[in-house]
């Protein structure tokens, strides 16, 4: 393994502190509030045990960083203009993402190495999806970890390659679907991946990796924000994979005069915090609840310009605490975002998944095969199918509580940090 040339203090530092002592530890995410927010929940609990936090992210993101007493700075502003915004159809999305996040590496080893000089850091946590970064972390020597906030692109027996959101299928025709599929996945996620990260992990000094799933396991350790039963009860990803339960933050904020004057159940309906086609999930949930006794509150965070707009039993906004409108949440109908997903099946709420790109898909799947929800692809997505789909969803409360008991038994980010702090 090959070391790049970064500040040797840290190492000194961590011999005279030892384990339990202050610790400074850098954070690098994609310039997405959708992995930023999780990041959040797990360094505030560092925070809170005395280490201090440098974090690398979006430029919208670091006055909330600083707010929450990190040392904050923004990711090299190309990153920004490079990030996923997923495609239309599964393998076209998978495709599309794969090249985005290798384009983004390239530019990432610089910006990671610049950070690391100057927050000279005892412990570093890279993104899962930061395939540059997460390189250069293991081309020096300080101790370093991947964080997954959504569900990582690992291999397992008995599971469907990553990407395609298949079902689990066991036996002989489980074994020659998943062969298919991978087949298929191989030409449309590992050759883009090698083709991508092949030039960054030789410029690194590192050695070529075939897949995402091979990248991820050079990590000593990696940490994912999920548990069973809603990850399949089959998975075993390695001894290296530790899954602590969701990470759920939200910024302070205000609560808002108008949830406190809705009298009906409220469906909380959201869209990506990165633009993408899901615009039109607002608009069918709005006509097929219509005549139903709820209340629609939906959230459309990577629309700036959005207002607050309200009519009879509909309000729609930019930004609201999700957990404030989960308090009043009888479902969910979500895009298949990880975060929000598990913050209301952490609470025992069912979800409405309608996937429409990148790990959406697989997120989507888990929701159908744990019995916690349901699964409408955005392609078949129209009113009737959702109106049904979401009446269905609301009948699977035990579903959603067995998720919610698995979560809680994980240890969440408690847990999370004293794996971090077993590095150091």
């Amino acid at each position: 393994m090959s070391a790049c040339p970064l500040a040797p203090t840290a190492t000194a530092r961590a011999d005279v502190t030892g384990v339990g002592a202050m610790a400074v530890v850098l954070a690098y995410t994609p310039p997405a509030f959708g992995h930023l927010f999780p990041f959040c929940a797990l360094l505030t609990e560092m925070a809170g045990r005395g280490h201090e936090i440098h974090v690398r992210t979006l430029a919208a993101g670091v006055d909330l960083c600083r707010d929450l007493g990190f040392k904050a700075a923004p990711v090299d502003a190309r990153l920004e203009d490079l990030q996923p915004s997923g495609a239309a159809g599964v393998l076209a999305s998978a495709n599309k993402t794969v090249r985005e996040l290798a384009e983004r590496a390239a530019a990432e080893v610089g910006d990671f190495q610049r950070a690391v000089r100057a927050a000279d850091p005892d412990l570093i946590i890279v993104d899962a999806n930061c395939w540059g970064a997460l390189s250069a972390a293991e081309a020096q020597s300080r101790p370093w970890t991947v964080f997954s906030p959504f569900v990582p692109y690992l291999r397992s027996p008995g599971s469907p390659p990553f990407g395609a959101g298949k079902r689990p299928l066991t036996g002989r025709w489980g074994r020659v679907r998943d062969w298919g599929v991978g087949t298929v996945t191989h030409v449309v996620f590992d050759r883009p991946f090698r083709a991508g990260m092949g030039p960054v992990r030789a410029g690194l000094g590192l050695p070529a990796v075939p897949s995402a799933d091979a990248l991820l396991r050079r990590a000593p350790l990696l940490l994912v924000t999920t548990g069973k039963p809603f990850e399949y009860p089959h998975t075993d990803w390695g001894d290296s994979v530790e899954l602590i339960g969701p990470a759920e933050f939200d910024p302070r904020a205000d609560r808002p005069g108008w949830l406190d004057e809705i009298d009906e159940p409220v469906v909380l309906v959201t869209t990506s915090s990165v633009r993408q086609a899901d615009d039109a999930l607002v608009a069918a949930a709005v006509a097929a609840l219509r005549d139903e006794p709820v209340h629609i509150v939906a959230t459309r965070p990577a629309d700036e310009d959005a207002g607050v707009f309200r009519r009879p039993g509909v309000t729609m906004a930019r930004f609201v605490p999700h957990s404030m409108v989960l308090e009043r949440a009888v479902c969910v109908v979500t895009h298949g975002g990880m975060g929000v997903t598990q913050k209301a099946l952490s609470r025992g709420i069912p979800v409405c998944a309608v996937p429409f790109g990148r790990d959406q898909f697989e997120v989507a799947r888990r929701v159908e095969v744990a019995g916690c929800g349901t699964r409408l692809p955005a392609r078949r997505l129209t009113v009737p199918r959702l109106r049904s789909a979401v009446r269905t969803a609301m009948t699977m409360t035990d579903g959603a509580a067995a998720v919610a008991a698995g979560f809680a038994a994980t240890g969440g980010v408690g847990r999370g940090a004293d794996l971090l702090e077993s590095l150091l």
